[in-house]
């Protein structure tokens, strides 16, 4: 399993993508193993993809993307700017709120910092911003993107690992908003010695905001819609897939009227290459998974573990700084698939609720995404707004900083994560 470790990093900086990198080197434990038929990767890539619950990842994948065709980011900008815009930080904060607000049409970190920068991070530079500090803003403001209903992580630790999807998609909705006023926190910090100027000057009035909320009050209602509806039973977590698909077409069609022939064309297109690229991820990784449960890592990784201590909280800790560091080189996806197996049994041993563990396993894995070397956000956003990635990572120590006390608060404080899901679906015993 050394050798498929090994290849696995050398393909990873040679350049390769993650899905043909996790294959490969899957596939050369097969070949150290004369015992195993050579028909099995084969196999294993087919049956991953016939598991019924990960109908779910391809619905909500086609549902934020005819979401994000049918007009509803100008009314959630709109109403980001009315709620934040008279904020120490001025676009900085709108971002950051928009980020917030556009967690459940989105469902993906990467795609919503590359679609904000886009529209915001040329109008932040004009407005004195440097592009390091508004290229960290763009960045870590979608972080609360994957945590919010419909995320698409936790659709894959909630298969992966066999937890409730409902209760993981209650559990984000807190600590989401907790990542919001750290980050709106730090802005207002920064701002105030850098001298950046709110965007609004004039408090806005009851007609301002109750014409910003009824403009977004449809993009507001889609994950509150999916919980009641995974509440009540009236769905399961497939079937809401299909039904989160339905509403965004509707409130394309009817509520704004926004949706056109052409819009619906980019929509399953992009929806043609997302669904591609995520289950050919997860049919590959099968490869690699069954080599670790073979050679039994899982049980070696937690006997070490519990070697060193037997404090649920430490070892849950330990788990976070090595899905933090991990997230350094591998995408939080990736992440997801590969750690779940590994380490949920652990903390599960150790008296940990799954839906806590995985809250904050998919928080860890996800700020990944913005740091050095490989984070797949931080890319994108400094490659549209044209900023080095060495003054990207000055300016974002500061909120880096912040998301990582939010982790630690979200680790040794397990009641933050599931007062909602308790709330909503009852206590489990």
């Amino acid at each position: 399993m050394l050798l498929v470790l090994i290849a696995f990093v050398v393909f990873l900086l040679l350049g390769m993508p993650v899905a043909f990198a996790i294959g490969i080197a899957g596939s050369l434990f097969f070949v150290q193993q004369e015992s195993l038929p050579a028909t099995i990767p084969l196999q294993l890539a087919i049956t991953q993809t016939q598991n019924f619950a990960l109908l779910a990842v391809p619905l909500f994948i086609v549902a934020g993307n005819f979401m994000n065709k049918s007009g509803i980011t100008g009314h959630l900008l709109n109403l980001a700017s009315v709620l934040a815009g008279r904020l120490k930080g001025g676009l900085a904060q709108v971002s950051i709120a928009l980020a917030t607000l556009m967690g459940g049409v989105s469902g993906s970190c990467i795609a919503d910092a590359a679609m904000q920068t886009r529209m915001l991070g040329d109008e932040m530079v004009k407005r004195g911003f440097t592009r390091g500090y508004a290229a960290s803003v763009l960045s870590f403001g979608s972080l609360m993107t994957p945590i919010i209903p419909p995320g698409i992580g936790f659709i894959l630790y909630g298969t992966v690992g066999q937890v409730s999807i409902g209760r993981l998609f209650a559990a984000g909705i807190l600590p989401a908003l907790l990542l919001w006023a750290a980050l709106a926190l730090t802005i207002v910090i920064t701002s105030h010695r850098r001298g950046y100027a709110p965007e609004r000057k004039a408090r806005p009035t009851v007609r301002e905001v109750g014409g910003a909320l009824w403009g977004g009050i449809w993009a507001i209602l889609f994950p509150v819609m999916l919980l009641l509806g995974l509440r009540f039973g009236i769905f399961t977590p497939s079937e809401i897939g299909a039904f989160a698909v339905v509403y965004a077409v509707l409130v394309g069609l009817f509520a704004y009227r926004q949706l056109k022939a052409a819009g619906v064309r980019e929509a399953l297109q992009g929806s043609l290459v997302d669904v591609g690229a995520v289950m050919f991820l997860l049919a590959l990784s099968a490869i690699f998974g069954y080599g670790i449960v073979f050679e039994r890592i899982p049980e070696v990784i937690s006997a070490t573990m519990l070697d060193l201590t037997k404090n649920p909280d430490l070892v849950m800790g330990l788990v976070v700084a090595f899905i933090l560091l991990a997230g350094c080189f591998v995408d939080g996806a990736v992440l997801i698939i590969m750690l779940t197996p590994i380490f949920l049994p652990l903390v599960q041993a150790l008296g940990a609720d799954p839906v806590h563990f995985g809250v904050v396993f998919i928080v860890a894995a996800t700020i990944g995404n913005f740091t050095p070397p490989v984070g797949a956000a931080m890319f994108a956003v400094c490659s549209i707004l044209k900023c080095p990635v060495g003054e990207y990572t000055r300016e974002s120590l500061p909120f880096l900083a912040a998301v990582s006390l939010v982790t630690l608060l979200l680790v040794f404080v397990p009641e933050v994560v599931l007062f909602v899901p308790d709330l909503i679906f009852g206590k489990e015993p």
